[in-house]
């Protein structure tokens, strides 16, 4: 899933799927405009907010699960010895997306560790979710789509 792309574009992926994934959940998405340090989405079901920091990975642990670092220390250049842990006083949620596609949606109070989560065996399976894309574009309540001959016939415009 992961190419051998800028490590942005990959983060780009990771929040091109939780908004798809969330969406599909119900949600109303909001992205914060430019870069916020605590989340990278604000979710609203029923009218609750959620925070949301999204986070992906490709590297593998040795028996095939996925390493997901979560915690920040620094730039891609530079580190100024300041590690941001993932906070639930900041954050609510944590979207996981891993290089075969998976992923999974863990409150940040059920992590249990500071650094890195691994993920794909049973410790965290219970907060995997929905991996399987649609298998038909949203459509809306009429069976016919846009544009659709049928769908102007007999229209009074």
């Amino acid at each position: 899933m992961f190419g051998s792309g800028h490590s942005r574009k990959q983060g780009d992926l990771g929040e091109a799927a939780a908004i798809e994934w969330l969406t599909r959940a119900g949600a109303t998405v909001f992205v914060p405009l430019g870069h916020s340090p605590h989340v990278d989405l604000i979710a609203e079901f029923d009218e609750h907010l959620l925070r949301v920091q999204v986070k992906t990975s490709s590297s593998r642990t040795p028996v095939g699960h996925f390493w997901v670092q979560i915690c920040t220390s620094g730039g891609n250049r530079s580190w100024n010895g300041i590690v941001k842990y993932l906070d639930a006083a900041r954050c609510d949620y944590l979207f996981a997306l891993v290089a075969d596609g998976r992923r999974w949606f863990i409150p940040v109070q059920a992590l249990q560790c500071r650094n890195r989560v691994t993920l794909g065996g049973p410790k965290y399976a219970e907060y995997e979710v929905d991996t399987r894309p649609p298998t038909t574009p949203p459509t809306l309540d009429s069976p016919l789509a846009w544009g659709d001959a049928r769908a102007a016939k007999g229209s009074t415009l």
